[in-house]
């Protein structure tokens, strides 16, 4: 992720409306979103090595989301996998698993599962840093929050759930879940769970 080169989703779904709904979601926290109707639209433009993820869906005419992941295996392109069906059963959900799929989401997905998945593969695509987070680090990542996203990280810290920040801060929850993105991404964490895992490390250790 700290790249010169911005880091982008690209969303691959032969649904107008799915590929529209998916974009204005991501973009609405930020991120660069680039569009496919099919999975040969989107060889056709495939550059190796640009950073980012793949939401990729099962079923679409011509070349099935399954098929376009195993191509990409087979170029060696190592690009981050969420797969989405409507049609989702156990038997694609293995072997999109066992071809290195990240995640398997079902459709109707919620907007913050996706989110979170989106997080965590744009965080693995960027290597390891993680592994060598330090207090001093954390702090400097701290101190980039807005006022906004910092209310939103002390109520995360004990536990608040979006509706309930929401309430507390008389906002949307769709807008909490967009400052809660911001902010794990801004401290280099891929979920809320690992932010308090790390805060409760720091605790232990004073």
């Amino acid at each position: 992720m700290k790249s010169n080169t911005q880091a982008t989703v690209f969303i691959v779904d032969d649904d107008d409306a799915v590929r529209d709904s998916i974009a204005e979601l991501v973009e609405s926290v930020g991120l660069q979103t680039q569009s496919y109707d099919s999975a040969l639209a989107f060889l056709d433009v495939l550059e190796p090595g640009r950073p980012g993820c793949l939401v990729l869906d099962v079923r679409m005419a011509g070349m099935s989301g399954l098929v376009l992941h195993k191509q990409l295996n087979e170029l060696k392109i190592n690009l981050p996998v969420i797969i989405l069906t409507g049609h989702g059963d156990v038997p694609m959900a293995v072997e999109a698993m066992k071809n290195g799929a990240l995640n398997f989401l079902q459709k109707p997905y919620r907007d913050q599962e996706l989110l979170d998945s989106i997080n965590d593969a744009l965080l693995q695509n960027g290597g390891d840093e993680l592994c060598a987070r330090t207090q001093d680090s954390f702090e400097e990542n701290l101190s980039t929050l807005t006022e906004r996203e910092r209310e939103v990280f002390e109520q995360l810290r004990y536990g608040k759930s979006s509706k309930q920040i929401a309430v507390q801060l008389a906002i949307s929850p769709r807008t909490v879940e967009a400052h809660r993105y911001h902010l794990l991404h801004k401290l280099n964490v891929s979920s809320v769970k690992e932010l308090l895992l790390f805060l409760a490390g720091q605790s232990s250790e004073k």
